[in-house]
Order: structure tokens, then C-alpha cells, then sequence
């Protein structure tokens, strides 16, 4: 979830937790939509009032991806237009300037962008993700029967199940399966830039420019 709407919800937990009512037809809504898993919906209606299913919603939501925010906003269009409306008109006013972007502080250059992602790539960031790795498969298109299997074929190893994910949306995406997109699902996930150095850079290799750089000379040279 964008930085800003995670503000934003922050702010106003007070007033949700007051005004909005966690019935069946928004908690259904998100889980239909990927958004809530089935124990998200059983952690929720345990809770023993209507405030405390607010508020575990609205500690749920900021962990489940960059549409997160949208579909909540959605769930309350028939029910509780007014508060959809306030959120959307708080949203407008945060003219807050934009910390630099997800791909600056990587470092990651334009050129690599609208390439694909090696599996030896996908496989080091599968050692390196920890338990937002579903959330990050779920961004990039994912279902929750998808994540399943890969669970099951891979039981005893979660890097393997990880990357099974990653592979299988770059099998299904193909070319569009680019390391853009990637980015932008780590960072909905809240994956710090580092993790992402971390990952595109074998150890023989000072910078993530420098790999980079070699990256895209051996593809030169390939062709």
C-alpha cells in the first residue's frame, strides 16, 4: 500500500472506528477480491465488537499490496458513501511532495526497466523475501490457489514456494513479466530498496550500476 494512504488510514482509525460498520458485505468484498484471506475473515469476526473488527481490519489492509486501498474505498460505496467521500477528499488535499521514486532509490537504470528478470534473479530475491512474499505474488496477478500450490508442490522449503511464484508470473506474463513491474509490487509490499541491491548484485560486483552495466554489455554482445 502507497505510503500515503497508509497515512492517511493512520489518521483516521479514530473516526472508522466510530462511523464504519465491518459487516459481511465489505469484509466479502475484499476477500473476493484477493485483498482478505479466510483467516484474515476469521481474525476479524473473532474480534467481540464492532470497533475491534475496524480496527483489525484496518491493521490488515496496510500489509495486502497496492490495491488494497482501492477496494476498501470501493466496499464502502453502497453502505457508507460519506465516509468513501471524506477519505477520497483527504486523499486530494495531501499535497505532500513525493519522496524520490521506488526505481531512484534502487538505482535501478531505465534501460533495465522493461527487461525481464532472470530466474537467477528471482531466485536470489526468493532467499531474501520474508513473510510479505505472498503479498508481493498476490500484487503482481497471482490468485490464492496459485499460492496454494506453490505451497503444496515445495512443503518443505519456503524459498522454493517463492520461487515457484515468481516464476509462474513470468511464465504467464512473458515480456510484460518486467523488473518495472516487479518493482512496483516490492514496493507495495513495503520491500526496502536495499533488499533490491541486494538481490542484483553478485558479490564479485562493487555497485548495482556496475552489475547493471555488465548486464547490458553481454546482451549487446549476445545479439
Amino acid at each position: 500500500m502507497d505510503s500515503k494512504h497508509k497515512k492517511l488510514l493512520r489518521s483516521q482509525r479514530l473516526f472508522l472506528s466510530e462511523e464504519l460498520l465491518v459487516d459481511d458485505m465489505i469484509i466479502q468484498y475484499l476477500y473476493q477480491e484477493d485483498i482478505l484471506t479466510e483467516l484474515h475473515l476469521e481474525e476479524i469476526q473473532s474480534e467481540s465488537s464492532n470497533r475491534k473488527k475496524t480496527l483489525k481490519l484496518l491493521d490488515i489492509l496496510p500489509t495486502r499490496g497496492s490495491r488494497a486501498f482501492h477496494h476498501f474505498i470501493q466496499s464502502l460505496e453502497k453502505d457508507f458513501p460519506w465516509i468513501k467521500d471524506k477519505l477520497l477528499r483527504l486523499c486530494a488535499e495531501d499535497n505532500e511532495s513525493p519522496p524520490p521514486s521506488f526505481t531512484v532509490q534502487c538505482g535501478v537504470p531505465d534501460h533495465i526497466l522493461p527487461t525481464v528478470p532472470t530466474t537467477q534473479h528471482l531466485n536470489r530475491l526468493a532467499a531474501r523475501l520474508g513473510s510479505e512474499w505472498k503479498s508481493v505474488l498476490l500484487d503482481l496477478g497471482l490468485s490464492s490457489a496459485d499460492l496454494y500450490r506453490c505451497c503444496a508442490d515445495h512443503s518443505l522449503a519456503v524459498q522454493s514456494q517463492v520461487l515457484a511464484g515468481l516464476v509462474m508470473w513470468t511464465q504467464r506474463n512473458g515480456r510484460q513479466a518486467t523488473v518495472r513491474r516487479l518493482l512496483q509490487s516490492l514496493q507495495a509490499a513495503d520491500i526496502p530498496p536495499s533488499v533490491l541491491q541486494q538481490v542484483s548484485v553478485p558479490p564479485r560486483y562493487e555497485t548495482l550500476n556496475a552489475f547493471l552495466e555488465s548486464e547490458r554489455e553481454r546482451v549487446y554482445t549476445d545479439v
